[in-house]
């Protein structure tokens, strides 16, 4: 008898390590400054935002084989993620802050799982480089017409794997090497979401309202486009706009605020909210960890989450 699928309402797919936080806000180490290692990396930190506000979540991603790796596994579980499909690389080390992830191999991925995921979210970053790159692709593949598949643009700019990673120096050549990987990932994706720099490697326009609409033309329902201090704008095939101005909060540590609009974004979506509550949602998400030291402890709770909303509603 075969056992049933387990649905997950988000599986994340992507970068886990550990990333270093000050102790005390704005002393650097190398002025006597001590710090903190915490979970960290893109996949992770939408899979526990998400968690906090109740959904079922997992990652697909991979550690070294060493106590970093094992802390990673354990502290995910605390946050109530499945961590069955973390890997370890052997021979490898869980390096700070990056991480062995784009060692994710295509006969790895358990595409049943992927497929009922109510959410399928993955990242730019892993088109970057191979074996990654083809496992992204037959992820979205798994996915054929199922659920909701989010494309998130945004790059881990701390590890720079390939030379189109780094925006800041691509070169035109550069571009055009990845953005045919993007167009290929657009295909299968439902949501788009990202920076305006994100939005350009990846379509080759640029402003926020070419950019989406250029995502919407290359095969997405939905468009988000964070625009930092000019808050997002978002747009639906259907014509829908949201356009939502920034939460203004004191910033002590920007890590990990566009991870807690993503698992914002996941849980409005799958709540089915309006486009408009559910972009203020995630931006009042975003706008609290920004405000808060460390990375993975500062995803917000429903509670908290819900009073943000309250706050910045019109």
């Amino acid at each position: 008898m075969v056992e049933p699928v387990q649905q997950f309402d988000v599986i994340s797919m992507g970068r886990i390590g550990i990333d270093l936080h000050p102790h005390r806000s704005g002393v650097p180490r190398a002025r006597g400054g001590s710090s903190k290692g915490f979970l960290g990396g893109s996949a992770a930190d939408v899979a526990v935002a998400a968690a906090r506000l109740g959904r079922s979540t997992a990652v697909i991603s991979r550690t070294g084989a060493d106590s970093f790796g094992a802390y990673l596994h354990q502290t995910l579980t605390e946050y109530g993620v499945d961590t069955r499909w973390v890997t370890p690389v052997a021979d490898s080390s869980t390096p700070v802050p990056g991480a062995p992830d784009l060692e994710i191999h295509t006969d790895e991925l358990d595409c049943f799982a992927i497929r009922a995921a109510r959410i399928l979210w993955i990242t730019g970053t892993g088109l970057s480089e191979e074996p990654s790159r083809s496992a992204t692709l037959a992820a979205l593949k798994c996915r054929d017409t199922s659920g909701t598949t989010v494309l998130d643009l945004d790059l881990d700019l701390d590890r720079r794997p390939a030379p189109w990673i780094d925006t800041a120096r691509a070169r035109p050549d550069d571009t055009d090497e990845a953005r045919p990987y993007y167009a290929e990932a657009l295909r299968h994706a439902t949501v788009a979401v990202g920076n305006l720099d994100a939005c350009e490697l990846a379509t080759g326009v640029r402003g926020p309202r070419a950019c989406a609409e250029a995502l919407l033309a290359a095969g997405v329902e939905l468009a988000v486009v964070k625009l930092g201090p000019q808050g997002v704008l978002a747009v639906h095939r259907d014509g829908t706009t949201a356009e939502v101005p920034p939460v203004p909060v004191e910033v002590v540590d920007g890590l990990g605020a566009g991870d807690a609009f993503g698992g914002a974004l996941c849980h409005g979506l799958l709540s089915g909210w309006d486009l408009e509550r559910t972009v203020r949602y995630a931006g009042a998400a975003g706008a609290q960890v920004a405000a808060r030291p460390a990375r993975s402890p500062a995803m917000p709770a429903p509670a908290e989450a819900d009073g943000l909303l309250n706050g910045v509603a019109p």
